[in-house]
């Protein structure tokens, strides 16, 4: 769901956008941390926000880490 806006904020056109793993960390409301497949190699991590049910908002794209590996740890960020 927020393929867009990371596609938007990096300047990229992603044909593979695949979540790997995901960590969840409650605050109000959820972030979640998700590695992201974007091509054969090229791999980022993704921080999106998810607001209480209550408030009926989509998800949001916080924050990203681009470069990454397969390998690479997915860490809070």
């Amino acid at each position: 769901q927020v393929k867009v806006q990371f596609e938007s904020r990096a300047n990229m056109n992603c044909d593979v956008f695949i979540a790997i793993v995901y960590k969840t960390q409650v605050v109000a409301g959820t972030m979640y941390f998700i590695k992201v497949q974007v091509s054969d190699v090229e791999y980022v991590h993704l921080k999106v926000f998810q607001s209480l049910s209550y408030e009926n908002q989509g998800p949001s794209l916080a924050n990203f880490q681009t470069g990454k590996t397969r390998d690479d740890p997915l860490t809070y960020f």
